[in-house]
């Protein structure tokens, strides 16, 4: 990452929404809370995710994320090409930026024992830079119609494979964690390099990180909307996306575990009505002082992100969080209110930092 500290801030761009700013923030805001609690037994149902099939605001964050990629990804190319930018310049960047997330969520993997052998390959960061990158050769390559037609491909192909290509050993259309075609996938290309959490398949794996590019293809049309002044249209795809979603739920189950096209198309929707949410309320209404801690998180998003996972392994290695939780927070309330607090905690010290890099216009990006 580079510092552009000799840069006016992002803001003033003839571009930019600080809804979308405000937007981002939150949910980097939200996923930070989730992934720091004092106790991950104690938090509350609600913030913790949904154990296979169903959802909890919770899973709503990374997609959330992921959406707000595309539109923003549609606001910086767009611009970009109507200079006379060429293509394939632009895609060379994506690739280059995609590259450097990879690297950084796969280092985050290694460090510190360093075990080559049972490293996590993938994981969120790897996701989004994955996903970047193929989002932004479809979106390079493609119109808006062009981009709707690869989302529906790309989903319809996804429920195709997952509900009627045989496993071995189970058959077609198994959608449990043992048994489903990305599960017998993950286990069969990184054997000894998945998720400990789940040991025998990856969340952020390989097949399903087809249907989470749709998360960003879905962002980069509802950024055209944006951008072709339609704001009134952003509602209603995202009322006709969630709507197809929950449809589908019956026969394809909302799984964030397997990322199914339903999921896509629910997240997304909900996605698409608070970001207009945040542009009436921030742009419309102009009530953008309350939520300037946001739009600060959000336009250092990705370097706050990657700052609280640093946070959180030190704080891990070095002791800190296993004599704060019991010495510190649990006494002050319920064990879930006290591990809410220590997220909040955590969330509070970053959006600080939020604060500081804007204050002296620093904002890291690749």
């Amino acid at each position: 990452m580079r510092s552009h500290a000799a840069l006016p801030p992002p803001a003033t761009g003839p571009a930019r929404l600080a809804s979308l700013d405000v937007f981002r923030g939150l949910t980097v805001a939200f996923m930070i809370l989730v992934n720091n609690p004092g106790s991950g037994k104690d938090a509350y149902a609600m913030l913790k995710h949904a154990p296979w099939h169903g959802w909890t605001p919770t899973d709503l964050v990374f997609p959330f994320f992921l959406f707000i990629v595309g539109v923003a990804m549609t606001f910086s190319y767009a611009r970009r090409v109507e200079q006379g930018a060429d293509k394939r310049v632009l895609f060379a960047h994506a690739l280059r930026r995609g590259g450097i997330i990879f690297l950084i969520g796969f280092l985050f993997n290694l460090v510190p024992k360093f075990d080559w052998e049972h490293v996590r390959i993938f994981g969120v960061l790897q996701r989004i830079g994955l996903c970047s990158v193929l989002a932004s050769a479809i979106y390079l390559t493609n119109s808006v119609r062009g981009q709707a037609v690869w989302t529906a491909a790309i989903l319809a192909g996804y429920w195709a494979a997952m509900t009627l290509v045989p496993v071995p050993g189970f058959g077609p259309g198994v959608l449990q964690p043992e048994g489903n075609l990305e599960q017998y996938i993950d286990a069969k290309l990184l054997a000894g390099h998945l998720y400990s959490g789940t040991k025998i398949f990856d969340p952020e794996g390989i097949l399903s990180t087809f249907p989470a590019v749709c998360n960003v293809l879905l962002g980069a049309i509802a950024g055209y909307l944006i951008r072709e002044k339609r704001m009134r249209d952003i509602p209603l795809l995202g009322a006709v996306l969630a709507f197809a979603g929950m449809l589908i739920d019956g026969w394809f189950p909302i799984n964030k575990m397997i990322w199914t096209s339903s999921y896509v198309l629910f997240t997304c929707g909900l996605a698409a009505m608070l970001l207009w949410l945040c542009w009436y309320v921030v742009d419309v209404r102009g009530w953008r002082t309350p939520f300037r801690p946001m739009e600060m998180v959000g336009m250092n998003a990705l370097a706050l992100y990657v700052s609280s996972g640093i946070l959180a392994r030190i704080l891990n290695l070095s002791g800190a969080h296993a004599w704060l939780w019991p010495n510190v927070y649990a006494p002050l309330a319920s064990p879930a209110n006290a591990s809410l607090l220590f997220s909040l905690s955590e969330v509070a010290l970053l959006t600080l930092l939020g604060w500081f890099l804007y204050s002296r216009k620093i904002f890291l990006r690749l």
